[in-house]
């Protein structure tokens, strides 16, 4: 109310603009397409393209001489059951650190991650485009592992027994949980002092121990294994196992295993791996995005984007 008695309405709050739905895919798309030119390194995309076809082929080289020599009588149910967890698992290593990498080569690197932060286009957009370029680098070489456990190891392989449908859910729902760990472990790199580079990778290691890629989750103790459950990447390798053949053997259940002893089933079907994967992904995806949301702005409040560690 002024001095003449005039009351004037209340100024209304003033929100953030929202960036449209155009602009967020231009952003998406543009940071894409950056995070393949930092991996290439700018190089010829002949000689990337050479680079990423010979990385995973010598990997998945010393996978067959493993198998072939160290396992030389190993069956060729146990060759597929290793084969196709080890290709699933290559997405999942280069999809965790990809996405944090991107964050410290940014900031540590190229000194631009404050920059990146203050420009129009929306830094959690530029970041999933940076981590689903590297993620689709990845499928490189999970394809080339398989084509090579076909060949080379007798991995059975029938298009027409491939469930398909269940590969598609599977596969969507494991390459999103798979960014938002890779979200979740750039929300804690942007607020680490020390050795931040070498995070992901321990993060990733300690993922791959109660994921069943390489084997039944059912050999560890009965924590790990609870663990193991409540991982929605140990769902999505089972399910890609049992939607390329339905005989294989499953990582989750099994005799002794802590799933058996609570369901009273020997291993999950289809159904109850899809809503296990869909229900623990969400919460997983929901969790790191309410942490990045918080990181970023703790970062931003206490001048953490553009500090450098020196590891």
């Amino acid at each position: 109310m002024t001095a003449s008695g005039a009351v004037h309405p209340a100024a209304p709050s003033r929100r953030e603009p929202e960036a449209p739905d155009g602009e967020l895919a231009r952003s998406f798309v543009t940071a894409a397409r950056l995070g393949y030119l930092m991996e290439a390194n700018w190089t010829d995309p002949l000689l990337f393209f050479i680079y990423s076809v010979a990385k995973p082929v010598a990997a998945a080289l010393i996978l067959v001489v493993m198998l072939q020599v160290v396992g030389g009588s190993a069956t060729a149910t146990y060759r597929s059951f290793v084969v196709i967890g080890t290709a699933f698992w290559a997405l999942v290593q280069i999809g965790i650190t990809g996405l944090a990498f991107a964050i410290l080569d940014d900031r540590e690197r190229y000194r631009m991650l404050k920059y990146v932060y203050v420009s129009p286009s929306d830094f959690l957009v530029v970041l999933l485009g940076r981590g689903t370029a590297r993620l689709l680098i990845g499928v490189t070489g999970a394809v080339i592992t398989m084509a090579i456990g076909i060949v080379a190891l007798g991995v059975p392989f029938d298009p027409g027994r491939i469930d398909w449908l269940m590969l598609a859910v599977t596969a969507v729902g494991g390459l999103v949980v798979t960014l938002a760990l890779g979200l979740l472990m750039g929300s804690i790199c942007l607020q680490t002092r020390q050795e931040s580079w070498s995070y992901p990778e321990a993060f990733a290691g300690a993922l791959f121990l109660v994921s069943g890629a390489v084997f039944p989750l059912s050999i560890l103790p009965a924590p790990i294994q609870a663990v193991g459950l409540a991982n929605p990447l140990a769902w999505w390798i089972d399910g890609a196992r049992r939607a390329f053949d339905a005989a294989a053997p499953s990582s989750i259940g099994g005799q002794g295993s802590l799933f058996t002893t609570l369901t009273g089933q020997v291993t999950p079907d289809n159904g109850l791996v899809l809503l296990s994967l869909i229900v623990t992904g969400a919460v997983v995806t929901l969790a790191a995005a309410a942490i990045f949301r918080y990181s970023s702005r703790r970062a931003k409040e206490r001048g953490l984007l553009d500090r450098t560690t020196g590891s």
